[in-house]
């Protein structure tokens, strides 16, 4: 990707324009990071670029951006520009096409304001990000509270940096984070959901939920986190401490890649812990009935008030609804067990299930049975093929109905409990069980 972004580069310079490359491109090389896409500013002006390349897509004229197609790769290429003002909290009403300068001006932090010119190898630094970034500091260009009122989405830009590059927050940025985190609610549920899950699914993913509480952002954009905080536990089974301080420990167990239904199962897998909280008098114990149920429900509600998609939705709340039925799985039937893990997102379960286990009692018994039994059950799919169908219940005298579907299933369990193994001895078995037809 890199050969084609400098072939745009000198494409621009041949033509007689500034061009360099921009933003975390620049940020991530500079710290010996792969970039994973190039974004590139120019003096060129749209129409310019469009005119210089037979494949561009006009993604954002009006604010001088053009993408361009080239090798197989897309490339943002802007126009240097400053903007004009903010009126609704994360877009400039218009811009007006300026200099290098003003261009790295107006951008949010100074480790994301520098520029390289790839064919020079020259870094073009008007705001010192170079030495912020030598330093490890993460810092507002200019006027922190300004940059924060300009763009709303920066406050949660300002955490995902900083927990993803290991960052201090420089003094003052950091209390204009935490002055403005009320004023999030501006920003699309979409764009902080993105950013939700850039921190979450990062393996720093432990600093950004630390970030966010100490920001304030997380009793604003998670509430049912930081209700979490305070609601005691059995200490029995959670010797660690209250609800939000085990969700944080499964954060730090889990390993560095997950997927987003795996690490928002784990955010959400007890947030119905505090609307379920009881003392039994007689026993002096804690008890959360229903929490696993009534989590499912809220985690519903949280996600798509976040606009996640459905498949994540049904596949995160699934996640909450059945992570206490795991307590159970060495007392199952075969034919239930089977189910159980058969089912569609039951990986990320099983590794819900370790960490929940493992940052509290440490008992991780149905954790190892499970890994024991996918090894013993690995020759063959856990749901094989059905030995008969409805039409084999209807040859032997039954009429269309539930009955049909209760026959078909108790086939089944025997099926998968090894008792019956041919068709054959299906039919049989229904004609001896189910003599009425």
């Amino acid at each position: 990707m890199e050969v084609q972004a400098r072939a745009v580069v000198q494409r621009l310079q041949n033509a007689g324009f500034l061009a360099f490359y921009a933003g975390g491109c620049v940020r991530d090389a500079l710290l010996g990071l792969l970039p994973k896409d190039y974004d590139i500013a120019t003096s060129a002006r749209p129409e310019e670029v469009q005119s210089l390349f037979p494949r561009t897509v006009a993604v954002g004229a009006h604010f001088g951006v053009i993408c361009v197609l080239e090798g197989g790769f897309e490339f943002q290429v802007a126009t240097f520009r400053s903007d004009e003002a903010y009126v609704d909290g994360r877009h400039p009403s218009g811009v007006t096409f300026s200099t290098p300068q003003l261009d790295a001006e107006r951008r949010d932090f100074t480790v994301n304001g520098i520029f390289f010119d790839p064919i020079r190898q020259e870094v073009i630094d008007y705001v010192h990000g170079r030495e912020d970034l030598a330093a490890g500091i993460l810092r507002a260009i200019g006027d922190p509270a300004q940059r924060f009122r300009e763009d709303r989405l920066r406050l949660l830009r300002a955490v995902r940096f900083a927990a993803i590059l290991g960052f201090t927050v420089e003094p003052e940025t950091w209390q204009a984070v935490q002055e403005n985190a009320g004023e999030i609610h501006v920003v699309s549920a979409e764009r902080i959901r993105e950013e939700l899950v850039r921190i979450f699914t990062s393996p720093t993913r432990v600093r950004g939920f630390d970030l966010l509480d100490a920001s304030g952002l997380m009793k604003e954009v998670l509430p049912e986190i930081e209700a979490l905080k305070g609601c005691e536990q059995p200490p029995q089974f959670h010797p660690e401490g209250d609800v939000y301080v085990h969700t944080r420990r499964m954060l730090e167990l889990l390993p560095p890649e997950t997927s987003i239904p795996l690490v928002f199962s784990v955010l959400f897998h007890d947030i119905g812990k505090p609307a379920t909280y009881s003392l039994d008098p007689a026993e002096g114990r804690i008890r959360f009935s229903g929490h696993d149920k009534v989590g499912a429900a809220m985690t519903i509600s949280v996600m798509e008030r976040l606009r996640f998609s459905r498949e994540e939705i049904d596949a995160t709340a699934e996640a909450v609804s059945n992570h206490m039925v795991f307590k159970d799985v060495q007392s199952m039937r075969v034919s239930r067990l089977k189910r159980f893990m058969a089912r569609p997102y039951f990986a990320d379960e099983l590794e819900l299930h370790r960490v929940d286990c493992a940052s509290s009692h440490g008992m991780l018994d149905n954790y190892e049975f499970l890994l024991k039994k996918r090894e013993e059950f690995a020759s063959e799919p856990l749901i094989p093929p059905p030995l008969i169908n409805g039409k084999d219940a209807l040859a032997l005298g039954w009429k269309p109905g539930p009955k049909i579907g209760e026959i078909l299933e108790a086939v089944q369990n025997r099926q998968l409990e090894g008792t019956l193994t041919s068709r054959e001895e299906a039919l049989a078995w229904i004609k001896a069980e189910f003599p009425a037809g």
